[in-house]
């Protein structure tokens, strides 16, 4: 699999950061997997059906995260062309591309819009095969959240794709000052609820507040033992909790 980082800024961007190198490997790495798209759609296309399987050369390739920048980047080049459903469309939109004039164009895909239109559906219902975690299963106002005691769902951005799937998204944050809502610090201190490692991640690495509701079984006995252990770990005097 090509594992070239996915560059999240623009050429300009880049050059101010002195990361131009970064940038256009990068690049090219988009460019390719543009090209991987195209040829995907003209074996798997024989004139009425795209087959359903021309994805997954793709994502074994360059991955789910690359393969949407490339697809929301067209989308977003390609807007008002009335070929793609709104369903696409309002996916690509949720998608931050940076502007780029100069290069955006060149990883735009060039296949009939039509037949795109379908790979891009593709893509979505494998995405949402993943049965990954979003914002739809947390609650509450994220920026106005504290954090501590919660269980928080982790953007799957900031995951490796091998990690993709839920019991890598749920930890219980127990400390950091990018608990509290406002805060000038980030940094949040959680316990993962699949394998019990704590470790320092950032408030914006978060997707929210998971919605006790969609709280898996398999979660609950390891968030039980953390909740238990913080009440032991708790300061005490006179036989009562200090708060």
């Amino acid at each position: 699999m090509n594992d070239t980082y996915l560059y999240p800024y623009s050429a300009a961007e880049a050059r101010e950061r002195n990361e131009l190198p970064l940038w256009r490997e990068s690049h090219r790495a988009n460019i390719a997997c543009r090209n991987a798209i195209e040829d995907a759609i003209r074996q798997s296309f024989d004139g009425m059906n795209l087959q359903t399987d021309c994805l997954k050369a793709v994502l074994d390739e360059y991955g789910y995260k690359r393969t949407a920048w490339v697809l929301a980047n067209t989308l977003h080049e390609l807007k008002r062309d009335g070929r793609f459903s709104y369903a696409n469309k309002h996916w690509a939109e949720k998608i931050y591309i940076p502007t780029d004039l100069n290069h955006n164009s060149d990883f735009v895909v060039r296949s009939h819009p039509a037949v795109l239109d379908g790979f891009v559906s593709f893509y979505r219902k494998a995405v949402q095969a993943l049965n990954l975690f979003g914002a739809e299963h947390c609650v509450g106002d994220r920026a106005e959240q504290d954090y501590t005691g919660k269980v928080l769902v982790l953007s799957p951005d900031v995951l490796r794709e091998q990690y993709w799937g839920q019991k890598y998204q749920l930890l219980y944050a127990q400390s950091g000052f990018g608990c509290k809502p406002h805060s000038s610090g980030r940094a949040v201190f959680a316990t993962s609820l699949a394998d019990g490692e704590t470790a320092r991640w950032n408030r914006e690495d978060f997707v929210g507040v998971l919605d006790d509701k969609f709280l898996p079984e398999w979660a609950k006995p390891k968030l039980a033992e953390l909740q238990a252990q913080e009440q032991t770990d708790a300061p005490t005097m006179g036989g009562m909790n200090m708060k």
